[in-house]
């Protein structure tokens, strides 16, 4: 079993598409039983994956004693696929596993679940808190999409200082050019100053991800965006292996 967290502390990079089409390759392409758990108090994981949150349940019941996170799992509509969903309430989550000194409570719930899962893919919130240290300490690789843009390497750079302060051992990490379109300079730069970072294109079929509400390679299997998602999964799998 291996644990997957697709992080970033800048919003709008593209990290929950990130995130829902990577779990749909791993469920689809590798067969692998994935989890993918929605840190991100906007839902967007279950959105892209047409699931609605349920109002009525609180995200940070999760994380308290004696709650078996099985039995708030939800079954998506692709085979091997799972969702642990979040809900606006989880906003306060880091605050609470802050106070309670639970700071391996994430891990223990991860070790949990690997009796049922061969993939765990984290969305992760796009903030520096207790949430993220714990994440950062329960994965086994940190997935990073950065757009074309100065401000990117400040990001990664943040996104390492993160990682790197969750301890020994900490995991290892895999940039991601996110949202690239080779027709403006400032995107071929980036691509040439990083010839070997995987790259996801600025591609309608993923915008109209969010008006599906599916996976791109649920709905356009023959896009070249489809193609480069499942490259940079086995790309992933490559590195799980070298583990």
């Amino acid at each position: 079993m291996a644990t997957i967290a697709v992080y970033s502390v800048k919003g709008g990079v593209g990290k929950t598409t990130l995130a829902v089409n990577l779990a749909w390759c791993a469920a689809n392409i590798s067969r692998r039983k994935t989890l993918l758990w929605d840190l991100d108090p906007a839902n967007g994981s279950g959105f892209l994956l047409g699931i609605d949150p349920k109002k009525k349940r609180a995200a940070e019941s999760v994380f308290a004693d004696g709650v078996d996170p099985a039995r708030l799992i939800q079954t998506t509509g692709y085979t091997n696929l799972d969702l642990l969903p979040a809900d606006e309430s989880i906003r306060t989550l880091g605050r609470q596993l802050d106070r309670l000194g639970k700071k391996k409570r994430l891990l223990k719930l991860v070790e949990g679940l690997t009796r049922n899962y061969d993939r765990i893919i984290f969305d992760c919130p796009p903030v520096l808190n207790e949430v993220s240290a714990q994440v950062m300490r329960a994965a086994d690789l940190v997935i990073v999409p950065l757009p074309p843009s100065p401000l990117s390497s400040r990001a990664l750079e943040v996104v390492v200082e993160e990682v790197r302060g969750s301890g020994k051992g900490h995991p290892p990490i895999l940039p991601v050019l996110s949202m690239i379109d080779l027709r403006r300079t400032l995107h071929r730069d980036a691509r040439t100053a990083n010839p070997k970072w995987p790259a996801i294109p600025l591609a309608s079929a993923v915008e109209q991800c969010a008006v599906e509400r599916k996976p791109v390679g649920a709905f356009a299997p023959r896009a070249p965006a489809t193609r480069s998602f499942a490259q940079l999964w086995t790309a992933i799998e490559r590195k799980l292996a070298s583990r």
